[in-house]
């Protein structure tokens, strides 16, 4: 007697918690590399505004002949920024102005404007 043997497509319970294994050692991986960038990021446009901020500051005080102790505020800053609009820090700081003889800060460690 013959007996037929037929086997079944499928994966088998193995093969799937290898499949299982490899993705989560890929996220386990890319994730942390994903959090970085965006900080990265974030930190960087953060700067960028403080560029654009300062440098509006400086055409406020040439503009209206301000001394170095006059401090502008949002208000005045952002009419000399595209689309008059006063930009926010992507990681939820606050900028602070100051005078026009002190750069602008971000209270989030990190964003700085770097030394000319």
């Amino acid at each position: 007697m013959k007996t037929n043997t037929t086997r079944q497509a499928g994966f088998t319970l193995v093969e799937i918690m290898i499949v299982v294994a490899i993705i989560g050692l890929l996220a386990a991986i890319a994730i942390p590399n994903f959090v970085r960038a965006r900080n990265t990021a974030q930190k960087n446009s953060c700067i960028n505004n403080l560029r654009q901020i300062e440098a509006a500051k400086q055409q406020w005080a040439l503009e209206n002949k301000k001394q170095d102790t006059d401090s502008p505020g949002s208000d005045d800053v952002k009419n000399y920024i595209k689309n008059n609009a006063y930009p926010t820090c992507p990681a939820s700081g606050t900028y602070t102005i100051g005078n026009v003889k002190t750069e602008v800060t971000c209270d989030q460690t990190g964003h700085v404007l770097p030394a000319p």
